[in-house]
């Protein structure tokens, strides 16, 4: 008789099973991507999506949206005031303050001069959130009214509006107000984003003047969810900052402007 070898492979060793374990990179198999997170949040995203199939203008929050930083922030690192500042920032966006009162307080605390916007806007020019411009286009080509309705200030936007194709008048933002030298001296607080609920109060004033029956709102902050009603639909934005309260009541919830491109490409 001849022995032969056995075929049946040894069981591993408890040794083998560690380096095995310790050696395969589990965390990427694990993370979800952020287009199978936002797919699936939000309290009603089949009347989100219907609505950009039919609606016949998107609104647009600027800050942590259309562009990855709130532009005053950017200002008051820029004037060395960036930590006060910043702290304000969240309370407003979180909802945890009225948004007038935030507003006259970090204005308040840079007092930024005529000179010193346009210097920042020279050193730290913004950077576009990954996929708006396309998102934007894509609702150009369908004949689709975009607008830029912000909290921000309008000298530091007309810039962003310009690179994404949307006329300066379809921008209702804030004025900061400067004297003939160009000093601080406060700002324009008939201007509807400059208070609580300005941002509803906007969106009527465009469905006034233009006639627009169904509007969707795209933003980050708890002042943008504020927007409907009037707006149809409200589609929260996460990409740059993802906010529970915002998450709580978006009808979509998206991390990634191409899902929302990819609808619109079905508009007739």
């Amino acid at each position: 008789w001849v022995c032969l070898p056995s075929l049946t492979p040894p069981l591993p060793t408890r040794s083998m099973l560690t380096r095995l374990l310790t050696t395969i990179p589990l965390l990427p198999l694990l993370r979800p991507s952020s287009r199978l997170m936002s797919s699936s949040v939000g309290l009603s995203i089949p009347l989100a999506k219907s609505s950009l199939l039919t609606c016949t203008c998107v609104c647009f929050d600027v800050d942590s949206t259309v562009i990855t930083e709130e532009g005053i922030d950017v200002l008051a690192s820029h004037l060395g005031k960036g930590d006060e500042v910043a702290e304000w920032t969240a309370k407003a966006m979180g909802g945890n303050v009225k948004f007038e009162d935030a507003l006259a307080a970090r204005l308040g605390l840079i007092e930024p001069s005529k000179q010193s916007i346009l210097e920042c806007l020279e050193l730290s020019p913004f950077k576009l959130s990954d996929g708006v411009d396309k998102f934007i286009s894509t609702l150009h080509s369908k004949n689709v009214d975009v607008w830029l309705v912000s909290g921000g200030f309008r000298i530091m936007i007309e810039p962003i509006a310009e690179v994404l194709n949307i006329p300066k008048g379809n921008i209702l933002a804030n004025n900061i107000l400067h004297d003939e030298g160009g000093n601080y001296v406060g700002f324009d607080s008939n201007e509807p984003t400059s208070r609580d609920l300005g941002k509803p109060a906007a969106l009527n004033m465009i469905k006034r003047s233009k006639g627009h029956e169904s509007i969707v709102m795209v933003g980050d902050g708890a002042t943008d969810a504020q927007a409907k009603p009037p707006a149809v639909a409200f589609i929260g934005y996460g990409g740059v900052q993802d906010r529970e309260t915002v998450r709580e009541k978006a009808d979509w919830f998206v991390y990634d402007f191409e899902e929302l491109t990819e609808v619109v490409k079905g508009r007739e």
